[in-house]
């Protein structure tokens, strides 16, 4: 991300309402590889195509805001595997984390990883450290810590079911998985804001929210997110494409000022229940019409979303989620000819 694109980011938080409304994008493994012509595995093995993949990104679509940018990552694996989850690596599929919780009498045993050694955090936070020359070179800079989020780390730990259902079974050992959950994240937020100076933002992704209810975020999520997003960061990100319907109140209260949300509420809801609070990454539908659709329909998408919300400020366009797999360069050209015609 350039200087200047991170002072628009800043000022659209602010609440400032530039002349031409900002494009941003999130992307990582399921599109960037294989928009680039190589496999997940390549991308996942090697730093130079790493390297080279999100270069042909920020060079092939200046006008976008790509976020994190230049993210390093192994999938969903990163974070479980400094617990020891197992991690399966297909040539070309997205790789999994087995679970290592296998019944809540195991929780109180469970260390808390160390994030400067444990599983693959050394290689990721290296192939920044590494490349970030590279990355300078090319006018960008490192902004974001990232992670998955509290929830979504422990449901990989246990599996989303097994996690929910001790949610209303066990509460305390769910509380218990929790608190280790969230004191491993601090840390490695912690160590990659060191590590990396340029970074002032903080981005979690964590879908499994939007698949408890109010009474359970409240319990399980809140707090934690809150303790996370209390560290120091100009841009509090949040992504979360499940549906947000019964949490997204909360999400300024716990610090958030940049939440990308799916396609379950529209802005104008979004904006009501928080009261335009913080600003919104979307949301035109990633899969059935960035990805699936044609040029004209991701236009008319666009079109469509602009002047059905009726205030733009706090508003970076993008779809509702990460970049899905198979989106063409066709079709992201289209999104942004569009803004600007509106613009």
């Amino acid at each position: 991300m350039t200087d200047e694109q991170w002072q628009q980011l800043v000022s659209v938080i602010e609440g400032e309402i530039p002349e031409s409304i900002p494009i941003g994008f999130i992307i990582d493994s399921p599109w960037l590889p294989n928009w680039f012509g190589i496999s997940m595995l390549d991308y996942f093995s090697s730093e130079e195509q790493w390297l080279r993949a999100n270069l042909a990104a920020i060079e092939t679509f200046p006008d976008v805001i790509f976020l994190p940018g230049f993210w390093s990552e192994f999938g969903m694996c990163t974070e479980p595997s400094a617990f020891g989850a197992k991690s399966i690596y297909w040539k070309n599929e997205f790789p999994f984390a087995e679970k290592v919780i296998h019944d809540t009498s195991e929780i109180d045993a469970l260390e808390v990883p160390n994030a400067e050694t444990d599983g693959l955090l050394p290689f990721m936070l290296h192939r920044l450290t590494a490349n970030q020359d590279a990355i300078e070179d090319a006018g960008h800079a490192i902004r974001f810590s990232v992670s998955r989020g509290p929830l979504n780390v422990a449901s990989f730990l246990m599996g989303s079911t097994e996690l929910m259902t001790a949610m209303m079974m066990e509460p305390d050992a769910v509380n218990t998985l929790m608190r280790k959950v969230t004191d491993f994240l601090k840390e490695w937020h912690r160590l990659q804001r060191e590590a990396i100076p340029s970074i002032d933002g903080m981005l979690m992704l964590d879908d499994i929210v939007g698949f408890v209810g109010e009474d359970e975020f409240l319990e399980f999520g809140y707090p934690y997110f809150e303790e996370l997003y209390d560290l120091p960061a100009s841009i509090k990100f949040f992504h979360n494409d499940a549906d947000c319907t019964v949490s997204v109140s909360h999400y300024p209260d716990l610090g958030i000022n940049l939440f990308n949300p799916g396609t379950h509420m529209t802005l104008n809801e979004i904006k009501a229940v928080t009261d335009n609070r913080m600003a919104i990454l979307g949301n035109i539908p990633p899969r059935d019409v960035l990805a699936a659709g044609s040029p004209d329909e991701v236009t008319q998408a666009v079109k469509s979303l602009l002047n059905e919300t009726e205030d733009h400020s706090r508003l970076v366009l993008s779809s509702g989620g990460g970049m899905p797999p198979d989106v063409s360069s066709e079709n992201i050209k289209a999104f942004i000819q569009a803004v600007k015609n509106f613009s």
